[in-house]
């Protein structure tokens, strides 16, 4: 069959070589090839059988050798167990291993003791080395010292990594780094403080003479090298700080602070008549007179010195370290800690005391950022202050009057729980003036029905009580309340959450046009009624009595019956407590509700910006067909002489939206922030006018002055609605660019005058009395800046600048021909 299949394909070749008597003429060159080809087929074949010949000679020389190198390898490993069993006096190989297994442990365990005995020797000797410089070479013994604790520290990481094999080892050589450390500092502390004494420190007119420079530098920068490592190493052994947090204290202000130390214990403990507990800001003053004292000495004198030692480390970033004020600050602050914790128990228990504390420690903290800018950390991060100690250990808010909190709340849910309260109220308020909801109307009034309730009472604390408790929370539950409302909105009127949570069609209806710009609405009108009322409430008599009390109490340290605390009363009132000079007959800032009033004001601005917003989107989704289109080009003034003043087709659906947001608005907003958003919305079109239509573009001089004709309608419904002009003065930039895009050519000038009212009206930018040309005004716009600029200023274009007149040219037909 072989044969017969070969013969077939033969058959075939024949066919398809041989197919005419003129294929026969070519049947010797057809032999040839076939010749030539059986020729290559033979050497190939051939060569085939020499490789194969070649790679089973190298496969079994290959086998012999790894024959032979078995047979080797078990005549070794047979003498090897043969000699084990000698050197162990062993009856079998296993028992060999095993006693071998043992020796070669105990040699290891051997290995590591001497390992443990050079390094235990090393310390030593370093320790040594460190002990003998000392006092003859600091500099020599400081450098024994930080290979030290070098050594110290880099047996921490091969410590974790044997999973704590060497405790001991790890304890001694802390327990040397740390002796070490204590006798260097102990003799620098006492060179410093023989120099201190030569400078009679501390004198409050301290001055470092010219024959002690040298010998105050030395001493300085060798506390600072000793500390140096540790603080790049972030090492806790010279932490002063109860949170590991803040900053070390630097060494050398460490022990200049000492004799001030004593000062303070001296005047702020026992019985002295300094150390009183209703006058904490008596040892709060000391600590800032201190820092008035002493920060220009400080600032004079080590400021240089700390430059030069650290600022080439990470700790040049550190305002505690590389800042002289910084560094006195912190080294001041555990100082004022100290005080504090030792009479914080005392006063705990009585909440004048612990109010006028924490009223002076804030102070104290504001003096310290403000005037002296301490942030010890980082510039970027603040300094959280004293007082964060002492209000996070505390809790002071007061307990109301349940039955009277019961009925307010009450009242409250019955207005926010019925739906027509929701509605905007058009009655309340006059026609010019922002519209609220019916309930931020009537929640008003439960406020003021509430004050009614006690504003007889005689008790200041419980009118205090009454207004924080039940009015101001009130207030915060509605501004709660409103603010939940604008995030329903937001999260309806989201893609994301359509998909997410099933908005309906219906739903979306109802946040669609009017409807959800008269949601946006309850909220900003709800927002500024209140926030308003807030204002006005603070100019009443009633209110304002109880203001200038709680300034008097606070400023005389009188003390609030109760539980009430002075900085939990100005979280809900105003910050500015006890800050005036009400003592002093001075007079009075800030105002009793500042920190509600300023809620709600923000929930104005952000409910503003979100119904700029909602405009903005529809407006420029509306305008995406106008600004897709292109017949600004090929406009002619015969094509277009019929319609001159006829608006684009494709704006008619965007003036329509326009219209019908802002006829609502108008009547919804008083004037002011009708303005606002009107400006806001005139912005965001003239950015999508220029971006999408202007600089995509090019304009005929029809196409040009059909572009005019449609910007004046959309300014006409700002003009309608909002203010005559409005619309220009909120697209000014377009107006301007309009005025140059529009610019006829020579010989249509007079068809343009006669046709004055389909132009842009520039009204007092352009001049009256020259007619620019588009040729002529090109002409110098391209020549240089100069004379772009003054081109621009005859003809009363401000806001364009060089580029932007180049930009707009070029879209003119005419010129780009």
């Amino acid at each position: 069959m072989a044969v017969g299949a070969q013969d077939a394909r033969i058959v075939d070749f024949l066919d398809d070589k041989l197919q005419s008597l003129a294929d026969f003429d070519t049947l010797d060159s057809l032999l040839d090839n076939l010749k030539t080809q059986q020729d290559l087929l033979k050497q190939q074949l051939s060569d085939a059988r020499k490789d194969h010949d070649t790679a089973q000679q190298a496969c079994q020389q290959h086998a012999a050798s790894v024959k032979a190198k078995a047979a080797a390898f078990e005549q070794e490993q047979g003498e090897i167990d043969r000699r084990l069993m000698i050197v162990t006096q062993s009856e079998t190989s296993e028992e060999a291993i095993q006693r071998f297994q043992s020796s070669t442990d105990r040699l290891h365990r051997l290995d590591v003791a001497s390992g443990y005995a050079e390094m235990l020797k090393e310390v030593d000797v370093l320790s040594q080395q460190c002990t003998a410089q000392l006092g003859k070479d600091d500099v020599a013994a400081l450098e024994s010292y930080k290979r030290l604790q070098g050594l110290s520290r880099s047996l921490n990481p091969l410590q974790e990594a044997a999973e704590g094999a060497a405790p001991h080892l790890l304890h001694h050589v802390a327990s040397s780094v740390a002796a070490l450390r204590d006798s260097i500092r102990s003799s620098l502390t006492s060179n410093l403080d023989k120099t201190l004494a030569k400078m009679a420190w501390p004198r409050s007119d301290i001055v470092v003479p010219p024959d002690l420079q040298q010998e105050w530098r030395t001493n300085i920068e060798r506390l600072l090298d000793l500390q140096k490592s540790e603080l790049l190493a972030g090492d806790v052994v010279n932490k002063t700080k109860a949170s590991k947090d803040e900053p070390s204290v630097l060494l050398p202000f460490s022990i200049m602070l000492k004799p001030l130390e004593l000062r303070f214990l001296y005047h702020f403990s026992g019985d002295r008549p300094t150390n009183r507990l209703d006058k904490p800001e008596y040892f709060l003053s000391h600590i800032l007179d201190l820092l008035n004292t002493y920060a220009a000495f400080f600032q004079s004198n080590m400021q240089r010195l700390l430059l030069s030692n650290f600022r080439d480390s990470d700790l040049a970033f550190v305002p505690a370290y590389i800042d002289t004020t910084s560094a006195f600050i912190t080294a001041l602050l555990p100082m004022a800690e100290r005080k504090l914790w030792s009479i914080l128990p005392q006063v705990a228990s009585q909440p004048q005391l612990l109010s006028n504390l924490i009223h002076e420690v804030m102070s104290f903290d504001k003096t310290i950022e403000e005037e002296w800018s301490y942030t010890p950390l980082s510039p970027s991060m603040p300094w959280r202050g004293l007082a964060y100690f002492i209000l996070e250990k505390q809790s002071y808010f007061p307990q109301w009057l349940a039955a009277e909190r019961e009925f307010a709340l009450a009242r409250y849910e019955a207005i926010v729980s019925d739906r027509a309260s929701g509605e905007l109220d058009f009655d309340s308020v006059s026609a010019t003036s922002t519209k609220p909801s019916r309930a931020a109307v009537r929640v008003n009034d439960l406020l003021d029905t509430i004050t009614e309730r006690y504003r007889t009472l005689s008790s200041f604390s419980q009118k205090l009580r009454f207004l924080i408790d039940i009015q101001i929370a009130i207030f915060d539950r509605f501004h709660q309340r409103l603010h939940e409302g604008l995030e329903a909105y937001l999260t309806r009127t989201s893609a994301v959450a359509r998909t997410v949570h099933g908005v309906t069609r219906d739903d979306q209806a109802e946040l669609a046009g009017v409807k959800g710009l008269d949601r946006l609405c309850r909220v900003f009108g709800s927002a500024e009624y209140l926030e308003k009322a807030l204002r006005e409430w603070s100019d009443d008599v009633f209110f304002l009595e109880i203001w200038e009390e709680l300034q008097y109490r606070a400023t005389s340290k009188t003390p609030i019956k109760g539980d009430l605390r002075m900085s939990d009363i100005a979280s809900k009132t105003s910050a500015t407590i006890a800050t005036n000079g009400a003592a002093d007959h001075e007079e009075l800032q800030g105002a009793l509700f500042d920190e509600t009033a300023a809620s709600y004001q923000k929930l104005r601005i952000r409910s503003q910006g979100i119904i700029v917003d909602t405009i903005t989107y529809n407006i420029r989704d509306a305008l995406r067909s106008y600004t897709r289109i292109n017949p600004w080009a090929s406009l002619s003034s015969t094509n277009s002489a019929s319609s001159e003043a006829a608006l684009t087709a494709e704006l008619d659906a965007p003036l329509r939206l326009l219209e019908e947001y802002f006829s609502f608005l108008s009547r919804a907003l008083g004037k002011a922030p009708l303005k606002r958003i009107g400006r806001l919305v005139a912005h965001a079109v003239q950015s999508t006018l220029w971006d999408s239509l202007l600089m995509r573009h090019s304009f005929s001089t029809a196409g040009a002055q059909q572009f005019v004709v449609d910007v004046n309608g959309i300014w006409s419904i700002f003009d309608r609605y909002i203010d005559l002009g409005s619309g220009a003065a909120g697209m000014r930039k377009l107006s301007e660019a309009l005025s140059l895009l529009s610019l006829p050519v020579k010989g249509e000038i007079a068809a343009v005058n006669d046709n004055q009212d389909t132009r842009l009206d520039y009204g007092e930018e352009m001049d009256a009395k020259k007619i620019w040309g588009l040729f002529e005004v090109e002409r110098r716009v391209f020549i240089d800046n100069e004379a772009a600029r003054d081109v621009l200023e005859e003809m009363g274009l401000e806001l364009l600048s060089e580029g932007d007149a180049r930009s707009i040219l070029e879209k003119r037909v005419e010129l780009s021909s």
